[in-house]
């Protein structure tokens, strides 16, 4: 089958969205770092609604930060791709034509750093994952010891890390007199702008007192919320995509019509008109962030240790299995909800019942598994907090503490039967070598206390927590996750 491609546009089939504006004409305002599917299926898509209205000083150079997976099968199709947006009542195919160009920052570091010190770069954003950040998720500190980080101070040119590259880029503006970068990052980081912008300011002062004092007084950093479901993306997907369009398509995003992104209005150098698209522009980011980190992302690392435990492959099957509903309708309504910060005239249960209609979508063949990464760096955003919280009110917290036992279980690498399992984390041998070797409940809430990256001083030295905790972990142990999940339901 013929590839998609600047020549092969005008092929499509007729019903699918495609550039209407001239792509040679595109400018590269914008600089992403971590060009993976949610950036491709997220911000892309917004700033496409940008440049279709005619302001091309908007495109974007994409950046893969470890592996040239996106960089080879885009570069064939001059950079276009297919976001196909599904859900019960059908399909919708858009082609998306604003990536100028796609690097792999390990190949080629210096050609980042060029993008990054180009005159019409405007604005940097991120999407490289809580991991990427090289900090301690539960101080929101860089972490000065990650090997990245070494890295990057002692070779300043040829960073490996979002952080170092967001440094040298920063150094080299001032230094060519250019108009400075906003810092936008939109990874699920609580105060995700605060959190950056410290990690950065770090690394610059420990680089040079001078531009530590520079990145503080000039560079924005404003906070987000972004909010899609995305997941990955398989081949029945592609022959899915190649079916609608009538050519092939080797490197397409799925995702749900649902979309939201809320976002602080601080861009100095100027940004791109995203409020035509449907941006929400805010003082309150931090109130929808917490929102979203709390309701939707902590039932979503629910449902997915649970339902990986329990043999379910995506979220919609886990949802559809005995108990699961009721337990995340509980854990939203009466666990996660009182911790919240008001928004005057949002529609609280309306947004909880709209999240479990996500979660049901059958289209969406969200894996369990890949919800499941990272869960050292995600568990202290999505469940600790809340929890934190519970326990400062006097209130219980059950069912937040199965959804943390769940991830206990399922980073000792053994499931229910004792296969392994693939776990991806970033301390995922530290993990497996703790966590593995508990012989009892006890034992192992014991062992995971002793990360202090993700729990903190706190919350060990709470007998509440502990108590809660190992109880949960011993419900799991002893019945399983299918049938803990039925008991919860009652």
């Amino acid at each position: 089958m013929t590839r998609l491609s600047n020549q092969t546009l005008d092929a499509l089939a007729p019903g699918v969205e495609r550039p209407g504006y001239d792509r040679s004409a595109l400018k590269p305002g914008l600089v992403h770092l971590g060009l993976g599917a949610f950036h491709r299926a997220h911000q892309a898509v917004y700033t496409e609604s940008v440049l279709a209205g005619g302001d091309l000083r908007w495109g974007t150079v994409g950046v893969s930060l470890r592996s040239p997976d996106t960089r080879d099968a885009l570069a064939p199709q001059d950079g276009l791709y297919t976001v196909a947006v599904r859900d019960g009542s059908g399909d919708r195919f858009q082609v998306i034509g604003g990536l100028v160009r796609q690097l792999v920052a390990p190949q080629d570091p210096a050609a980042v750093l060029a993008a990054l010190a180009h005159p019409d770069a405007r604005i940097v954003s991120l999407t490289v994952t809580e991991k990427g950040y090289c900090h301690r998720p539960a101080t929101g500190e860089l972490d000065e010891a990650h090997p990245d980080i070494v890295h990057d101070l002692a070779h300043p040119e040829a960073p490996r890390s979002a952080p170092g590259f967001l440094v040298e880029a920063i150094r080299l503006r001032r230094e060519a007199g250019l108009a400075p970068l906003t810092v936008l990052s939109c990874d699920n980081l609580p105060s995700n702008g605060h959190t950056v912008a410290k990690v950065v300011r770090r690394l610059a002062e420990m680089r040079d007192g001078d531009l530590g004092a520079y990145v503080a007084q000039t560079i924005a950093f404003p906070s987000t919320m972004i909010d899609r479901i995305v997941p990955a993306t398989t081949d029945a997907d592609r022959a899915l995509v190649a079916g609608a369009l009538g050519l092939e398509d080797a490197w397409p995003v799925m995702t749900e019509p649902f979309t939201q992104w809320v976002v602080e209005d601080d861009f100095p150098s100027g940004r791109p008109d995203w409020a035509s698209a449907g941006v929400t522009f805010t003082t309150q980011v931090g109130a929808f962030e917490t929102m979203k980190l709390r309701l939707l992302n902590g039932s979503h690392s629910t449902l997915a240790y649970l339902g990986y435990l329990a043999g379910h492959e995506t979220v919609a099957e886990t949802m559809a299995a005995p108990g699961f509903e009721p337990l995340v309708r509980g854990l939203m309504e009466e666990e996660v909800s009182p911790t919240l910060p008001e928004l005057a005239g949002f529609d609280l249960d309306a947004y909880r019942r709209s999240l479990r209609e996500r979660f049901r979508n059958p289209a969406l063949r969200h894996r369990t598994w890949q919800i499941a990464m990272d869960g050292s760096q995600k568990v202290p955003q999505r469940l600790l907090g809340t929890i934190r919280d519970r326990l400062a009110a006097g209130a219980p917290f059950d069912r937040l503490a199965l959804g943390l036992a769940a991830w206990l279980v399922y980073a000792t690498g053994r499931d229910e039967a004792g296969a392994a399992i693939d776990l991806r984390d970033p301390l995922a041998d530290r993990l497996k070598a703790a966590l593995g070797a508990a012989a009892t409940p006890a034992g192992l809430v014991e062992a995971a206390l002793g990360f202090g990256e993700v729990f903190g001083q706190d919350l060990p030295a709470s007998p509440a927590f502990r108590e809660t905790l190992t109880a949960r972990v011993a419900d799991l142990r002893a019945k399983g996750a299918a049938r803990t999940v039925r008991d919860f339901a009652g």
